[in-house]
């Protein structure tokens, strides 16, 4: 029985700065194992170096980075990501696909493109309590 994976493209848009965004079309890709796949992602930047990034999220574990691409430059990816997931930025059609090879089931998640700079705010460490196996508190960390 051939198995169906269920990729999800996240349609969020993530708002950068100013006019700075990625826009990934929304909908489901199902795919059979083995195929190859290809995730849209177009940006717009008034930037003139832009850095793109591609997360897979599945479960209810944390987006995890698969890559990253910069114009001119084939960025870099961890290990477990390079030989099947790659991306070429186009600055003529300002989009940066991801390209998954050979599909397996544990590809089955949510993909996620974003702008650097991703993460913008609180640049504080917060506030935390560390406590021991009998509930005690050991360390306040701020």
């Amino acid at each position: 029985m051939e198995h169906w994976l269920w990729i999800i493209l996240a349609a969020l848009v993530f708002e950068c700065k100013g006019a700075d965004r990625v826009i990934q079309p929304t909908g489901d890709v199902i795919a059979a194992e083995g195929d190859t796949v290809t995730l849209d992602c177009k940006f717009e930047t008034s930037g003139t170096s832009p850095t793109l990034f591609w997360y897979k999220q599945d479960g209810k574990n944390s987006p995890k980075f698969i890559l990253s691409r910069v114009q001119r430059d084939e960025g870099n990816s961890p290990d477990e990501f390079k030989e099947r997931f790659s991306s070429t930025m186009n600055s003529t059609t300002n989009s940066v696909p991801l390209k998954i090879q050979k599909l397996q089931l544990s590809d089955s998640a949510v993909y996620y493109c974003a702008l650097q700079p991703t993460v913008t705010g609180n640049t504080k460490t917060l506030y935390k309590n560390l406590w021991s196996k009998d509930n005690t508190i050991l360390h306040n960390i701020h």
